[in-house]
């Protein structure tokens, strides 16, 4: 944000919030196992890097530009009865001293962790020694300087323009008693533009994630929204029922990453999961679809790549701060589309008779050999719904992944081959995993930003897909 408040020309390098003298993000880690003594300890420390800029009724709101850090250090204490865990975190300058202190106090007012292992020393590999990356304005800068004749275009043909970009460079470092000392840099940008005609009536939303922002981006989601608002000159009533329907990888996205959210494989065998097994176990080696689908997650995918290695701040049913710096490697969720693997950290793995399958931070769902776009899937449809985006996704009943949602900003009928006319919202009740076994056709799997999670999950790639037997449970009264 400029001073004041008040947004900055195109072009303009904002104020840097907190830029204040830190010291080096490695000598905070150091300090911090100093201060632990011979304890068992891990150290995190989080050096964020983000530009943005948002827009509105066709002009520039607020651009800005900020850099964050976050300390957090794990404390591991063993006991007779066990070992017990304890963290605490501060953000900006942070008393190293005062966080190991606290960290200790945390530690003795806990039980002693299921998820106990010992931990990981997973080298010192060269790297760590760098200082943190921040983010280009340039890449911003380009699509801000865009904008202004994205703007004139919009006031010539009659539409409204808002959305925002943003820009970010993660840079992690984890350090522990270990001799662990590894380093990962997390760049991410994501484009997100929503037009609606000039009467309010028509609205279309179009959204891309990337590693780095492009005015090709831009040019390419203005077309986006302007032939989608072109498609809302005609509209049409249509009554709850099934339907079949065309979700673009977006879309696709929006229901996926809630199928991957739930593959934690503790929560399948104490029973609370689409994934548990009736009468005990899970569904592993389950077929869940009669189409080939692979689902995996690689942290050197093209384009999607992320951490090599496990970062994690706490412990969850499914992942463990024991397991901090253990390597990722290509994981399939799903092969050939049977249930392949669940999510587990080493502790439980162990337990269960399971691989030690940790979290990887992207998502691609594929089909071998499909090579469609939606664009042909739309020629060759006789009557359907177009869903552009979906969003307010919640979950109904864990037991089927039943879910809850409502359409936005581009619903669309398809009458031989052709867009005619958009479409009412509605709200619709799905499984993600049921949906799976209906899917008639799915095209070529490309970059996706889901509309719902893209905020914290926007490294995934998805396939069009057309789905028979939708059900869209009620007419929604939202525009």
């Amino acid at each position: 944000m400029s001073p004041a408040g008040r947004p900055g020309p195109p072009g303009a390098s904002p104020r840097v919030a907190g830029e204040s003298a830190l010291p080096p993000p490695q000598e905070v880690a150091e300090r911090a196992l100093l201060a632990a003594g011979t304890g068992a300890c891990t150290v995190l420390v989080e050096e964020r890097s983000e530009c943005e800029a948002r827009f509105a009724n066709n002009a520039m709101t607020t651009n800005g530009r900020r850099r964050d850090r976050r300390v957090t250090v794990i404390r591991f204490v063993d006991r007779r009865e066990g070992t017990c865990v304890g963290t605490a975190s501060a953000s900006g300058l942070a008393d190293v001293a005062e966080l190991v202190a606290a960290a200790e106090k945390d530690a003795d007012g806990t039980p002693p962790a299921e998820d106990a292992s010992e931990l990981i020393d997973a080298g010192a590999p060269p790297g760590f020694e760098e200082p943190p990356e921040m983010v280009e304005l340039g890449p911003l800068s380009e699509v801000v300087g865009g904008l202004a004749e994205v703007f004139r275009r919009a006031r010539a043909e009659g539409r409204v323009i808002a959305g925002f970009a943003t820009s970010s460079r993660v840079t992690s470092y984890l350090a522990s008693s270990t001799g662990t000392r590894r380093r990962h840099v997390q760049p991410s940008a994501t484009l997100q533009l929503v037009g609606r005609s000039g009467d309010g009536v028509g609205s279309a939303w179009a959204g891309s994630g990337a590693e780095v922002l492009s005015a090709t981006s831009l040019s390419r989601l203005e077309d986006r929204v302007a032939e989608r608002l072109a498609w809302s000159q005609r509209r049409v009533e249509l009554p709850a029922g099934r339907y079949q329907v065309l979700l673009p990888p977006d879309a696709v996205a929006d229901l996926v990453l809630v199928l991957a959210e739930a593959l934690s494989g503790r929560d399948a065998e104490d029973g609370r999961s689409v994934f548990s097994r009736p009468g005990g176990g899970t569904r592993v080696g389950e077929r869940l679809s009669g189409l080939a689908f692979e689902l995996s997650s690689d942290p050197g995918l093209p384009g999607l790549a992320c951490a090599p290695f496990l970062l994690t701040e706490s412990s969850g049913s499914d992942v463990s701060v024991f397991d901090n710096g253990a390597e990722l490697g290509p994981t399939f969720w799903i092969a050939g589309g049977r249930l392949e693997r669940l999510r587990y950290h080493r502790a439980r793995a162990r337990r269960s008779g399971a691989a030690f399958t940790p979290p990887v931070d992207n998502l691609s769902l594929a089909l071998p050999g499909a090579g469609a776009t939606l664009q042909e899937m739309v020629a060759r449809s006789g009557r359907c719904l177009l869903l552009t985006c979906l969003w307010y996704i919640r979950e109904v009943d864990l037991s089927t992944l039943l879910l809850t949602g409502l359409t936005r900003d581009g619903v669309y009928l398809v009458e031989g081959g052709e867009v005619v006319a958009a479409v009412n919202n509605f709200r619709f009740n799905e499984s993600p995993v049921d949906l799976l076994g209906r899917v008639g056709e799915v095209g070529a799997s490309e970059r996706a930003l889901s509309r719902e999670w893209g905020e914290w999950a926007s490294r995934t790639s998805m396939p069009p897909l057309r789905v028979d037997g939708f059900n869209m449970s009620s007419v929604s009264p939202a525009s």
